[in-house]
């Protein structure tokens, strides 16, 4: 068994149960560009010399704080000046505004691919946003003009009701009544340019939301194979699921949001000034050590929010995994090993500082009436006011992290966004007026690009004619599958040609190609939906009833289809089929198509023998089949055997050929017997 990368042990009582966390494979952005320490960590960069040792995090800055998991006496030993760091560095982390100052983003630790990217900025990541919205700038300028009257009639209501208040304490009933109306007027305008503001900025937000997933998943869709080969299906959907969430939010949440409060902090502000300017400058004053201190905050939140995005993909991932293989896990007994620990911190800093500023208005306010300088009624005006500018600044504040936090979530969603489609797609290439399945290997090598020092395919050189039936067969990791794979363009050979009909793949429309070949593989994937239309899936224009019938009748697969309660209206169920029945489905699939090349990649490992050679001779005057197995039984009747070894070609011919010499087929012909 794997030797876990975590070690979570007692330190003190009441002692914390030893928990086993599966290894998470993290993407290395997420971990190697900042030295951030977390309660996730890479088996090659951990350096614990003591398996005994508690590591803690609490914080994405905290450092391994370790204490002895039991009281031994070497323990006893401890360095007390150790000791007093580790305590140092844990009470540094738990601390308001500790922990980000860490977040720094050393040349020494990028990857040169990241080193050269240049940096997401807030004004690059409006522009493009607007690109994406702009076709509705109708909208958009009505929410900001609506938020703008609103702003501006809201701030004026601190003055009319200080006004009224002290109008009726003064007995002056006309002024009370013209300042109430007037207030109620105000208030009845607010509530509808607020209610404009928010359903326009609500169809912005969802315009957006829609339009950067159909751009990010289109830039997905159109990337090579190998692309998905090196990201993660958690990764991705994540991309496109939360972090454009949090990207949609940009322009119809933060940006509004600090307009709105900055005119609202202005308007306040200028109200101040009008009322007293020396108090006025006090209370500027700590709003601005307040806004500086947001602003340095809002800095190191975005760089957080990239390393936040990447640990919530891997999250993800994993539980994608997770619920996808629920039978393994709950088989191999892994439910309580698969965990997941969340740390949170709270400050109170900034309730501290708005109540000293509540302090210090009414002791200077206080002040200026005891001395003559202002009235009862101008420092009830100063104190609404003076709580206006505080709590505006507050808001921006929060806000501007909010903004810096989606924009360090949008550095991996615009980089994903900008990738260069694969050639396969961007090239037009030759469309045949019939394909017939003549193919040809000439000297073809491959290696995969993870793996260049294993070459997986080499110097192979095969020819099939159209209408044949070829049997690819050999031990696994022999290069069966990729044969295929270069055969579809999944891949593109290192090295030689690959030729169908006597033209390079390379020069065929890749769609083309693939809408002529047809292909069943070992595992197939049906979707969740009903049977009719997983058959129907792929293929263009409008597919009759009668074709499709005439499909699962060649897949031998007609019969148990119409014994299900709903027939072809049944929709598919993990549980509902068998793995045969499914492998009959994907071939019915296939064959509607009624491609000119058909490989069935290990799908007869489901199937009897008899349905196969039931389908090979009704599809065998019409099509160039080729399939790839390691049941030797259901082969035998194929017009010719293919044997791999190691990449290489190591026999050719029929079954009683191979049979009769003592090679490789001859072995695991024995094997299985």
């Amino acid at each position: 068994m794997a030797k876990p990368l975590f070690h979570y042990q007692s330190h003190s009582r009441p002692s914390f149960p030893y928990t086993k966390l599966r290894p998470l494979a993290i993407p290395s952005s997420a971990i190697s560009h900042f030295p951030v320490n977390t309660n996730v960590r890479f088996q090659r960069s951990v350096k614990n010399p003591d398996p005994n040792r508690l590591h803690i995090c609490n914080s994405s800055s905290t450092s391994r704080f370790s204490l002895p998991s039991s009281p031994t006496d070497g323990d006893r030993d401890v360095d007390l000046v150790e000791g007093l760091k580790e305590w140092m560095v844990f009470i540094r982390s738990v601390l308001p505004g500790g922990s980000w100052w860490d977040l720094c983003d050393p040349e020494e630790d990028l990857d040169a691919t990241l080193a050269m990217a240049k940096p997401v900025t807030v004004l690059h990541a409006l522009r493009r946003m607007w690109a994406l919205v702009e076709d509705h700038r109708l909208a958009i300028f009505a929410a900001f003009a609506s938020l703008t009257i609103a702003a501006f009639v809201e701030i004026s209501i601190p003055n009319l009701l200080a006004s009224s208040v002290f109008s009726a304490q003064n007995g002056e009933t006309a002024a009370f009544y013209k300042t109430s109306q007037l207030m109620v007027f105000l208030c009845f305008i607010s509530g509808i340019c607020s209610g404009l503001r928010s359903g326009c900025f609500g169809i912005v937000n969802t315009i957006m939301l829609k339009r950067l997933r159909e751009t990010l998943y289109t830039s997905l869709i159109f990337q090579d194979i190998s692309f998905f080969d090196r990201e993660t299906v958690g990764d991705m959907t994540s991309r496109l699921g939360a972090d454009c969430q949090r990207l949609s939010h940009v322009i119809g949440y933060d940006v509004h949001l600090i307009l709105r409060n900055f005119l609202q902090g202005t308007g306040a502000l200028v109200s101040l000034l009008t009322l007293s300017w020396p108090l006025a400058l006090s209370t500027l004053v700590i709003c601005s050590v307040l806004s500086a201190i947001f602003l340095i905050y809002g800095q190191y939140q975005k760089k957080a929010a990239k390393i936040a995005q990447e640990f919530t993909a891997c999250a993800n991932e994993v539980t994608q995994e997770t619920f996808s293989l629920m039978r393994t896990v709950r088989v191999q007994a892994m439910a309580g090993q698969i965990s997941f620990y969340k740390c949170a911190r709270s400050s109170c800093f900034w309730v501290l500082e708005s109540e000293f500023q509540r302090a210090l208005s009414f002791y200077t306010g206080g002040m200026s009436i005891l001395t003559g300088h202002a009235s009862a009624e101008q420092l009830t005006k100063y104190v609404l006011y003076c709580e206006w500018l505080i709590y505006a600044t507050w808001r921006i504040g929060g806000n501007m992290s909010s903004l810096f936090q989606s924009i360090g979530a949008s550095e991996k969603v615009f980089q994903l966004m900008n990738l260069v489609p694969s050639n396969q797609f961007l090239l037009k290439g030759v469309k045949l007026q019939r394909l017939t399945g003549n193919i040809e290997f000439l000297d073809v090598s491959f290696y995969y690009p993870s793996r260049i020092e294993v070459p997986t395919l080499a110097h192979v050189n095969m020819s099939i004619k159209a209408n044949e039936v070829v049997a690819i067969i050999g031990p696994s990791g022999s290069g069966k599958s990729t044969l295929v794979n270069l055969l579809l363009r999944l891949y593109e050979p290192t090295h030689g040609q690959i030729l169908v009909d006597g033209i390079p793949t390379e020069e065929l429309d890749i769609r083309w190609l693939r809408e002529n070949i047809g292909y069943v593989g070992q595992e197939p994937h049906l979707f969740h939906m009903d049977i009719k239309s997983n058959i129907c899936y792929g293929c263009p224009g409008d597919i009759k009833q009668e074709d499709i019938e005439w499909a699962a009748k060649e897949a031998n697969a007609h019969e148990f289809i119409s014994s299900l309660p709903n027939s072809y209206e049944t929709v598919v169920d993990d549980a509902l089929l068998s793995g045969g029945q499914k492998q009959r489905i994907a071939i019915a699939r296939a064959i509607l198509r009624d491609p000119a090349i058909l490989i069935l990649d290990e799908a007869t490992s489901a199937l009897d023998a008899e349905m196969l050679h039931a389908f090979r001779s009704n599809g065998k005057a019409k099509r160039t089949v080729i399939i790839i197995a390691h049941r030797l039984s259901t082969i035998k009747s194929a017009d010719r055997l293919v044997v791999m070894e190691d990449g290489r070609i190591v026999e050719m011919g029929d079954h009683q050929r191979l049979l009769h010499e003592s090679g490789l087929y001859r072995r695991l012909v024995g094997m299985q017997m």
